[in-house]
């Protein structure tokens, strides 16, 4: 099984596939990478030897941010909004979208499940 920049690749699937599972790489990226190297986008991960892994190794960890790093990024960009008080960082405070969505009805993956209104017991009162 071939390993990473942290991320074991998945068996049996293309690795034009596999390298889409580590964080920063997307299909794009992924063919761009294989085409610099030279590598067939259809090989299998399993099929893959020991020096093709190694300059995909070596080409990911020199030319593009990954994993912890790329998401130590977006949360540092994240943090910064935040305490710039700007109003993208409102929001993320908040848990509101933050790109423009309307909030009267949906968003409901940033705001959460709904919070039922607390019903008042009415009926029959006793004499």
């Amino acid at each position: 099984m071939a390993r990473i920049a942290g991320v074991d690749l998945p068996r049996r699937k293309r690795i034009e596939v596999g390298l889409t599972y580590i964080y920063g790489i997307g299909p794009s990226i992924s063919k761009r990478i294989l085409q610099e190297l030279n590598i067939n986008p259809d090989t299998k991960t399993d099929d893959l030897s020991e020096t093709e892994v190694n300059s995909i190794r070596k080409l990911i960890d020199g030319e593009y941010k990954v994993e912890g790093e790329l998401r130590t990024q977006v949360s540092m960009n994240i943090k910064r909004l935040m305490d710039l008080g700007s109003y993208r960082g409102l929001r993320h405070r908040k848990s509101l979208p933050v790109r423009g969505q309307r909030t009267s009805t949906n968003a409901r993956t940033r705001k959460g499940p709904r919070r039922s209104a607390i019903k008042k017991k009415g009926g029959a009162k006793k004499k």
